[in-house]
């Protein structure tokens, strides 16, 4: 049996120039530990990717969804149900 061996270092995540939170690799998902609201409400979510926490943490930030428009029939993807089931 092989066993993975390779380090994962943090992965800090960033909305707009304000620090969200850091992912860590926990087992086959990626932990957000989150910094600062409204970023709290992700805190302890797993994702599949890193990328995914981004996503998800970029839909609570209220400056994202003041100042961009999203079209109705683009998704930024379903990282958890609870940051998926928000409003834009």
């Amino acid at each position: 049996m092989i066993q993975d061996t390779v380090q994962h270092e943090p992965f800090v995540v960033e909305v707009w120039g304000k620090l969200a939170g850091v992912v860590l690799k926990k087992g086959d998902a990626f932990r957000f530990l989150a910094i600062a609201p409204p970023f709290l409400e992700l805190d302890g979510a797993e994702f599949a990717k890193p990328g995914l926490a981004r996503l998800a943490a970029a839909r609570l930030d209220p400056h994202a969804r003041a100042s961009h428009t999203f079209d109705e029939g683009r998704s930024l993807g379903r990282a958890s149900h609870s940051a998926s089931s928000l409003p834009l």
